[in-house]
């Protein structure tokens, strides 16, 4: 350090304004080592081996800090879906009183003092024991977080919730069935995707064929999948029975429909037809290229959010709508989009993988990640007719299969 702030001062000022790891790498490449070879090639190189400690430890943070935006549920479906994204892809406990709090040692004290079932032995060692990057939910209180913004950022006291926003009360399961509408004990085969599902105590969240999600200390012991016994029971799912059902009064139901996990076909099916859910050449669950910087809450809203283009997966499709398709981002894919989009805004990526440029990135970098090698750049630039190593942020490169 002292060699450098006394003898190198440019150096020392491009490291801590680099806006890229390629940048820094370079000028301790090229105005401080200044070794024989100075090619391009050992330039990708280098700045290869800093971008592995980026994208280790600064690279996920950033990515996390942009992918925890909150969007304003306003639908049923995306209710559903954020029910699903939960279960699917967070690390959950079942803790009582928490709407989405990551478990630090702050919050673990919290809700270790703060309710008689979590004072259980039992349930004091799991919360205790559970890591950082968990979030505690429970059964009301999953549908109320989701309701009150929470977005999975471990970095803020409830997840990113907001307690009692959105015009969503602070209420208990068995007082939320008596807001929903429509409740009924018959017609479960016809439930429309995000109705609330009820028994004594407990309450959980329709996700369409066969399909729930619910937050219970039962079986997994967190947010979970599991099979609506009142209409069947499904193999790989444990299966509950439950006393009602209705829709909340907290979000629209427009019949849409979601992607649900797979029951060994392979395929997405819309509640009740065991229809594959397609449009045109796409389909549910179709990997595509979001071109657009544009999302909706809708599948017909007038006004939309802003949002990055990238990688993302069809989610749901509305037929005819003036926004017909619903994406959510792929991890590492760049984009931010989770909602409605335009058919223009999207492109298949055919049988390569496209990978979108973002900040400290490199060719190396990129080869790296995702073909498991650094050396393996030069495919990438020879896919992508490339006739330099520089790349740029937004840029959209083709991964050799």
């Amino acid at each position: 350090m002292k060699e450098l702030s006394t003898s190198y001062k440019a150096v020392l000022t491009t490291l801590r304004s680099a806006t890229t790891v390629k940048a820094a790498s370079n000028a301790v490449l090229l105005q401080f080592e200044r070794p024989a070879d100075q090619s391009a090639a050992m330039q990708e190189k280098r700045a290869g081996y800093g971008q592995t400690y980026y994208d280790k430890y600064a690279a996920k943070t950033a990515e996390k800090e942009e992918s925890t935006v909150a969007t304003k549920i306003t639908t049923a479906a995306q209710l559903a879906e954020r029910c699903l994204d939960v279960a699917q892809n967070y690390k959950t406990l079942y803790v009582m009183g928490c709407f989405g709090a990551p478990m630090t040692a702050a919050n673990k004290k919290r809700y270790t003092q703060n309710h008689s079932y979590n004072k259980q032995t039992a349930r004091t060692k799991m919360i205790n024991t559970a890591s950082a990057d968990t979030f505690g939910f429970d059964c009301v209180n999953l549908i109320k977080g989701l309701l009150w913004n929470w977005c999975g950022d471990k970095a803020k006291t409830y997840g990113g919730a907001s307690h009692a926003v959105n015009g969503v009360p602070d209420i208990g399961a068995d007082t939320m069935i008596t807001k929903c509408k429509n409740v009924s004990t018959t017609g479960w085969a016809n439930m429309e995707v995000g109705e609330a599902l009820w028994v004594k105590g407990h309450i959980g969240v329709y996700i369409g064929n066969g399909l729930a999600v619910e937050c219970t200390p039962a079986w997994k012991n967190r947010v979970q999948v599991t099979s609506v016994g009142n209409i069947g029971a499904k193999a790989g799912y444990n299966t509950r029975t439950w006393s009602k059902h209705g829709k909340l009064p907290y979000v629209t139901y427009t019949g849409e429909s979601i992607s649900t996990p797979s029951t060994g076909s392979g395929t997405t099916t819309k509640p009740g037809t065991g229809a594959t859910t397609t449009a045109g050449d796409l389909k549910v669950g179709d990997i595509v290229e979001f071109t657009g910087d544009t999302h909706y809450t809708n599948s017909n809203a007038a006004t939309g959010v802003k949002c990055k283009p990238g990688t993302a997966k069809i989610t749901s499709i509305a037929k005819g709508a003036k926004h017909p398709y619903h994406l959510i981002k792929e991890a590492g894919g760049g984009s931010t989009v989770y909602g409605w989009v335009d058919a223009a805004d999207i492109a298949t990526s055919g049988g390569e993988e496209v990978y979108t440029v973002v900040a400290g990135d490199t060719l190396w970098g990129i080869a790296q990640k995702k073909l498991g090698s650094g050396a393996r750049w030069q495919e990438i630039s020879k896919l992508n007719g490339l006739t330099s190593s520089t790349i740029v942020v937004g840029q959209k490169l083709k991964i050799p299969s």
